[in-house]
């Protein structure tokens, strides 16, 4: 596998939750928000546990979404029965629906880039950009055009699985996602915050995989898998721009 500084990077493609949009403040703030409309005011370790349980939801029920085992609607659903369970609640489909579009509202006044995006796109300039992102077009784009990231990054460039049929760390969704952009695999870099579906699948299909860890949670084992995959880390996108030059 080539070296970085060996590789002619024409186009950059990024993850959207967590690498870009500030995903997991938004959840945590939206879900903080709802719980406590419903039910008044939680102490800090509540609130904490309450977080911990609806982050293990959405990544247990989105995931079987982008599996196929459930729909868009389904995975929704299934998440808000899942949270209110303990309380001794049962929701129909109706009541599910409304829960969640309920949090979601509150989830959505939230919603902001992080605060290195802008300066890195702009020191990215003259290579393309673009976005792979595992879910619903639709929605995706809704949270990029909300936070004025279809202004740096033009909607036609953004690959969604749902849209293509194909998920990460599928290869083809890579593959798909460079031939939109103009440039061979080899020619693209592509950043996000899962080290297996984003850095090491994009390694895999040939492209400059980039493992961004912004909390500095990587395991000892992990910085070795990356290493051995070739897949640089690191902690913020000022880093990616002095890493491709």
């Amino acid at each position: 596998m080539a070296r970085v500084s060996e590789r002619r990077i024409r186009a950059v493609l990024f993850d959207l939750d967590d690498t870009l949009f500030a995903h997991r403040e938004s959840v945590e703030a939206g879900i903080h928000a709802h719980r406590t409309a419903l039910g008044g005011a939680l102490a800090a370790a509540e609130a904490a546990a309450e977080f911990a349980r609806w982050n293990a939801l959405e990544e247990e029920h989105y995931h079987r979404y982008l599996a196929g085992e459930i729909d868009f609607l389904e995975q929704r659903r299934a998440r808000a029965r899942t949270f209110v369970a303990p309380y001794g609640i049962e929701l129909d489909d109706g009541a599910a629906e409304a829960w969640f579009e309920s949090y979601l509202s509150h989830y959505e006044r939230t919603w902001r880039l992080h605060d290195d995006v802008r300066a890195c796109l702009a020191a990215l300039a003259p290579r393309a950009l673009g976005i792979i992102t595992n879910g619903d077009l639709t929605f995706q784009s809704a949270k990029i055009i909300g936070i004025g990231l279809d202004g740096l990054i033009p909607l036609d460039n953004v690959v969604a699985s749902a849209e293509v049929g194909v998920a990460k760390p599928d290869a083809r969704i890579f593959e798909l996602a460079a031939e939109r952009l103009g440039v061979a695999p080899a020619e693209a870099c592509y950043v996000g915050d899962r080290l297996h579906t984003d850095a090491i699948g994009a390694s895999r299909a040939g492209l400059l995989g980039v493992w961004i860890d912004r909390r500095g949670s990587a395991t000892a084992e992990q910085l070795a898998e990356a290493d051995a995959e070739g897949v640089p880390v690191i902690r913020g996108l000022a880093e990616l721009v002095a890493l491709l030059g």
